[in-house]
């Protein structure tokens, strides 16, 4: 068995796209290695600090990572490389053990897909694209639905309030049928 305490950097950012450890960062590795029937066995932790932008509203955000990392590496004439694929599992070369790809996974499988500044973050309004968290319970946009658009247009603003039914020009009232009282008249009077 043998233990490994290590600080290594990478030369590429190790994450995903919002949040990740940025290239040149440094890593810490606190391992051990087993010698089993199959090949070497890597348990441990891998320990990091992360930067990202917060999914919602874009802000910056940092972190501390620590991944435990549980990886086999198998000799080159195992039964376990004889009855597996080789994506399915690392192998030994040279006696050495390569951990950069199960890094990499295991940051990957830790970090969040959808990182947050804060679990109640407001976002970014929809309208403008200003955050949310300081612009104030009072923003609003007034929108107008495009299949309305064309009637907008033809109401003024002092037109909102309802004025009631309307009469037809001059004095005479208009009765549930459509005619007025003088067309009624001339009616009765043809008759």
């Amino acid at each position: 068995m043998t233990e490994i305490h290590r600080t290594v950097t990478s030369d590429d950012r190790v994450g995903l796209d919002l949040v990740s450890i940025p290239a040149g960062s440094p890593i810490d590795l606190d391992l051990r290695l087993e010698a089993v029937s199959e090949g070497v066995l890597v348990t441990g932790t891998v320990a990091a600090e992360t930067v990202g932008q917060c999914s919602r509203c874009l802000e910056p955000v940092t972190g501390a990572l620590n991944v435990f990392l549980t990886e086999l590496f198998a000799y080159p004439d195992s039964e376990t490389v004889n009855t597996t694929d080789d994506d399915e599992v690392h192998r030994l070369e040279d006696n050495a053990v390569d951990l950069e790809q199960p890094v990499i996974d295991a940051v990957g499988l830790d970090l969040p897909m959808v990182p947050l500044c804060r679990d109640d973050c407001p976002g970014l309004c929809s309208e403008c694209g200003v955050r949310l968290e300081i612009a104030g319970p009072d923003h609003h946009h007034d929108i107008i639905d495009p299949r309305w658009a064309a009637l907008a247009g033809m109401v003024s603003a002092d037109d909102g309030a309802d004025a009631g039914p309307t009469t037809p020009s001059g004095d005479e009232p208009v009765d549930e049928g459509g005619d007025s009282s003088s067309e009624r008249r001339e009616d009765n009077h043809l008759r």
